[in-house]
């Protein structure tokens, strides 16, 4: 019996080993690719050099700061507060609202994307950060990833506070968000990455070279400074590798949630 624990966790170890490979062949081979340099024109070292040097990276870096940032605390603060309004206030039309958030997986983003499109058009929003960050702040399962958790919190705590005087604002900020800072700091990693992450939507409202974000002037750094795209591409890539390194247990709690939700 015990020897055939032994063989089931090691044919459990060496799938979990081929699993791994086949899922890290792709960065392992753009590693090599872009630090050779016989391997594509433009990489090894000097690529890297001539991309940091003679594009302006360091804007499209700022860009894609700025408007993740802006969308992980915009995103944050939006589904907190309606998923403390659904979960725990009383209010004509909750269950409607409610209703429609749960809708809202029945409508794909890029449906919307022609209705985004203009309203940025009209209010002149075209080219701007602005554009780029108010569409991208829709987020329906993080207002019900609150919602659940605010749901469990025991109602001891609210009343407790209510008799000291507190009103709703006071124990939405003092009670139910305290408690939930573990799950604010999941969905943010993860809000913060899907937004540094984001191509369609960037890539339509802005065209200009020096409002891009990094991950739309992959295209532009090659066309026009004649970069690598690999090169490009590794350079967008390596903020989120590495906020995903050193927050990888946030980010599988964040990916937990999001998949209990959707399933």
């Amino acid at each position: 019996m015990i020897r055939k624990l032994h063989l089931a966790s090691l044919a459990f170890a060496l799938f979990a080993l081929a699993v791994s490979i086949v899922w890290a062949y792709p960065l392992i081979f753009a590693v090599m690719a872009t630090t050779t340099p016989m391997a594509e024109p433009g990489t090894g070292i000097g690529g890297y050099l001539d991309a940091l040097v003679n594009t302006p990276i360091g804007r499209w870096y700022l860009n894609s700061l700025v408007t993740s940032a802006a969308i992980t605390a915009g995103v944050l603060a939006i589904s907190a507060a309606c998923g403390y309004a659904i979960s725990q206030l009383e209010f004509f039309g909750r269950k409607v609202l409610w209703a429609l958030i749960l809708m809202s997986f029945l409508v794909p983003v890029q449906a919307l994307i022609i209705n985004h499109f203009f309203l940025m058009h009209r209010w002149g929003l075209i080219n701007s950060l602005l554009g780029v960050i108010l569409p991208q702040l829709i987020a329906p399962v993080a207002v019900i990833v609150y919602k659940q958790f605010f749901d469990s919190v025991p109602r001891d705590f609210r009343e407790a506070a209510e008799i000291d005087g507190a009103g709703p604002v006071r124990v939405f900020f003092s009670v139910f968000l305290p408690l939930n800072w573990g799950v604010t700091a999941a969905l943010g990693i993860i809000v913060f990455i899907g937004a540094w992450n984001a191509f369609l939507w960037p890539f339509l409202v802005v065209t200009r070279p020096e409002g891009m974000t990094i991950t739309v002037a992959i295209v532009e750094a090659q066309n026009r400074w004649g970069v690598s795209g690999l090169v490009a591409a590794m350079l967008a890539a390596l903020p989120v590798a590495i906020v995903a390194l050193l927050f990888q247990r946030k980010v599988t709690e964040a990916i937990v949630l999001s998949a209990g939700i959707k399933g």
